[in-house]
């Protein structure tokens, strides 16, 4: 498959100058230096390979390529390229506890990893990623979209509960691109802001138990922006609305999902697993330089307890919803100060109110020079370490004491060029 990969690479930029001036390619270069240092584990007399502080450095080359012959037909590629040198105990062993798999919305793929072959721990990697590969069709009547393409929903700043496709988690060091999936989707305009969007998403081998199908309306009225989705996602069934307003100079939302489990699975082994998740919010711009908003997320698919988190991992939420938070209630604030035309400081705290622990998330950029960004950030866990709470079972024995408190720090810093 590596072969097929470099071919394609080959064909954009061999082809490129023939398509004139309805031809684009655009990209970036990032590279990213990272630092995990796990949480120490209470009771622990077996030290393991991830006790220490490990590193890794990936380098990110995305290429965009778009061409549009005429009014009604366009088409869009991206294709990344990733080298990752790494501590080998980063491949056996997985440190982070939130994740989600943003690509389980294909219905085919690359093998991602082109080097080494076998998937074997090792210290460097290549991998691939075709991300977007569809078709546009405007018509006077709607918009029609085929292929490989990113589909997002929600207002909400952090947390968005109606998001589910291929959402980012909150310690996701690169969220400028979301994760292509497999659709057919056709956009239809109604009225002053308003518009009608369905569509269908593949999953592995077109099954429809790995697949999605939702109808998404969005309206304005009353000085409001108002969107209801109905998705059927691994035979589930979810109910969404979204809301956003301005009150006074501040900006508000509420966005919320009521999912029924199973509703589309005839042996309903899991029935009672309903669960609801829902966020509300406030933003405001204190001056031309500051900038802060506010958000509160419950969800019913969590935990009461930190003694039933680990519980919550092989529940439907976890497994299909994109819950990878443990606990019910959240608050999430966050501010963003432009300390010069150049240099943008911003900070945000994702705070489980229950353990109670925090994850703090402070973030500085700095604009070298135009299409040039440096930058240096962290993600910081708060709270009470996971502890071996059986010493003849160390690995199974396991269990948090509270959610943040169980995350790795995170220590990295990136460099970007645009062009």
């Amino acid at each position: 498959m590596k072969k097929y990969a470099l071919l394609l690479l080959f064909m954009i930029l061999g082809v490129a100058p023939a398509f004139g001036s309805h031809f684009s390619l655009t990209g970036y270069y990032k590279n990213f230096f990272v630092v995990f240092d796990p949480p120490a584990v209470v009771n622990s007399s077996i030290a393991t390979s991830s006790d220490k502080p490990m590193g890794m450095v990936s380098n990110r080359l995305r290429l965009d390529f778009f061409y549009d012959p005429n009014e009604w037909l366009s088409f869009s590629l991206s294709y990344n390229v990733l080298l990752r040198i790494q501590d080998p105990a980063l491949s056996e062993e997985n440190l982070i506890v939130a994740q989600i798999d943003p690509f389980r919305y294909r219905f085919n793929d690359f093998r991602r990893r082109l080097y080494p072959e076998q998937d074997e721990p090792g210290s460097f990697a290549v991998l691939h990623n075709l991300d977007r590969a569809f078709l546009t069709v405007r018509t006077a009547a709607a918009d029609i979209f085929i292929g490989r393409q990113a589909i997002a929903w929600g207002s909400s700043r952090i947390i968005n509960p109606t998001d589910i496709v291929a959402p980012f988690t909150f310690d996701e060091l690169d969220t400028e691109d979301r994760i292509g999936v497999d659709a057919v989707r056709i956009r239809i305009p109604l009225g002053f802001m308003g518009e009608m969007d369905s569509g269908y998403i593949f999953g592995e081998d077109f099954k429809f138990k790995k697949s999605a199908f939702y109808i998404r309306g969005k309206f304005y009225a009353a000085k409001t922006d108002f969107s209801f989705l109905f998705l059927g996602f691994a035979e589930n069934l979810m109910a969404g609305w979204d809301i956003a307003r301005s009150l006074g100079g501040a900006g508000f939302w509420f966005e919320g999902a009521y999912v029924m489990v199973d509703a589309f699975r005839k042996d309903k082994e899991r029935e009672g697993n309903n669960y609801v998740r829902t966020t509300v919010g406030l933003d405001y711009s204190f001056s031309g330089k500051t900038y802060g908003f506010l958000e509160y997320h419950f969800s019913s698919a969590g935990a009461d307890r930190w003694e039933d988190y680990l519980l919550n991992i092989l529940k439907p939420g976890r497994l299909e919803g994109a819950v990878y938070l443990m606990g019910k209630h959240y608050l999430i604030p966050g501010v963003s100060y432009q300390v010069s035309p150049l240099i943008i400081f911003s900070g945000q705290a994702l705070i489980n109110l229950t353990d109670p622990s925090l994850f703090l998330a402070p973030h500085v950029e700095y604009n070298i020079s135009p299409n040039i960004y440096l930058s240096a950030g962290a993600f910081i866990g708060l709270g009470k370490g996971p502890e071996i709470h059986d010493p003849k079972a160390p690995f199974l024995g396991k269990r948090f004491r509270s959610e943040f408190g169980g995350y790795p720090d995170i220590f990295f810093s990136s460099f970007k060029v645009y062009f």
